[in-house]
């Protein structure tokens, strides 16, 4: 209990910051799900609900409360990532960790799309709306948009989060970690393995900048 007290608040903390931090610098991701992976790896799917519940409307003192409904989507990020390394083993290699990182940004994406859609009207001022946008003027529908362009920007977040809540994980002391196997053998396995999947982020979020993000001035 005493991890949970600690871990929790933590996780949530990180959350917090990386989500100001992004929308600072008005960068194309969110980073408000790190602590939220690092919880529900180590803590179980529930406790890492909790801390990405905590961390939205915790965060709503510092963002803003337009952040408060996305909780769902956090929540739903810890259950598939804590369900999936904890219950059914897809943290046993890389190619696992791989897949499993990608239904997260799945799954986030189609349950904050509505919220988008129908609790601000498809726009919330984050960086997706310049990709719905562009979808749009391409000739798709408003819904369609939305959930296009949360896909695409949740992919370039998850692997973000997937691979630095790895490396957290990953620097925390074994007997933390009893019975839980994630992948990457030794010190420079988990670095290759975070760095590749750190790249795929940086190289999606790339795009949108080179390509989508609206002019400055």
């Amino acid at each position: 209990m005493a991890l949970v007290i600690a871990l929790v608040p933590l996780a949530a903390a990180t959350n917090i910051v990386g989500s100001y931090l992004a929308g600072l610098l008005k960068l194309p991701v969110f980073l408000d799900m790190i602590g939220t992976c690092v919880a529900a790896i180590v803590l179980g799917p529930w406790w890492g609900a909790a801390a990405g519940a905590l961390s939205n409307v915790g965060g709503s003192l510092f963002n803003g409360p337009s952040n408060i409904p996305f909780a769902l989507a956090n929540i739903a990020g810890a259950l598939v990532w804590g369900f999936g390394i904890r219950r059914f083993g897809l943290g046993r290699n890389g190619l696992t960790y791989f897949a499993l990182t990608l239904v997260v940004a799945v799954v986030v994406a189609l349950v904050a799309a509505p919220i988008v859609l129908y609790v601000y009207g498809g726009a919330t001022g984050h960086a997706s709306d310049a990709v719905t946008a562009v979808l749009e003027i391409a000739g798709q529908g408003l819904a369609s948009a939305v959930v296009a362009s949360n896909l695409v920007l949740n992919v370039a977040d998850k692997m973000m989060a997937g691979y630095v809540g790895l490396a957290i994980v990953r620097a925390l002391p074994e007997d933390l970690l009893a019975g839980v196997r994630l992948p990457g053998t030794g010190r420079f396995g988990t670095l290759a393995m975070v760095l590749a999947g750190e790249a795929i982020g940086v190289a999606l979020a790339a795009v949108y900048l080179l390509f989508l993000a609206p002019p400055v001035g």
